[in-house]
């Protein structure tokens, strides 16, 4: 009869892996993920099937973490730019907050490894603003770009106001502020 499995094992690994690959790379072996949670490598296994199960357990970890940051006072009924603005500012302090975790996203993200079933789950959960977007670009507001090219550019200017927000924290209110700026600029049609 198989035991249990412990949801801090299961925790302890994700923590361990999140650590290892933000250092190593996803092309850190298992072994170190195990012993950094304390385990032995084949407890890993029984808790993710495969390191590639791993890797998309791991990414939906951190989207949930990513939602919890966004979500969370979301300006629904607000115009769209105050929208944009909420989903901006939170994802980039989320970014400054947890560089290891933004690492390992960017990484993943890259990843062939993380399914399309897992993109597509970790996407849910952002719907609200998806749908802004979309709906922005359908009403003339936002220029007529596929979503994941206007996503990408969020991500790529963003990734740019968390490096120097990170490498000048003095001056981190006024690069968020600029970045979103020069994102709102390079997508809006007013």
């Amino acid at each position: 009869m198989a035991r249990p499995k412990s949801e801090e094992k299961r925790n302890a690994l994700i923590d361990s892996a999140l650590r290892i690959f933000a250092e190593q790379g996803l092309g850190a072996p298992t072994s170190k993920i195990a012993k950094g949670a304390g385990v032995a490598e084949g407890t890993l296994f029984n808790y993710f099937e495969t390191k590639d199960d791993l890797l998309n357990q791991l990414y939906l970890e951190l989207k949930a973490q990513l939602r919890d940051a966004m979500v969370p006072g979301y300006p629904r009924n607000e115009d769209l730019k105050t929208r944009l603005r909420h989903a901006w500012h939170t994802y980039v302090s989320w970014g400054v907050e947890n560089p290891e975790q933004r690492k390992v996203m960017a990484l993943l993200m890259m990843s062939d490894r993380v399914t399309d079933a897992s993109k597509a789950a970790g996407s849910e959960a952002f719907s609200d603003i998806s749908r802004h977007m979309q709906e922005g670009a359908a009403s003339g507001a936002l220029r007529n770009h596929p979503p994941a090219f206007t996503a990408a550019i969020m991500r790529s200017l963003a990734d740019t106001t968390m490096d120097f927000m990170s490498n000048e924290p003095e001056q981190a209110e006024r690069y968020c502020e600029a970045g979103f700026e020069a994102y709102w600029n390079a997508m809006a049609t007013d």
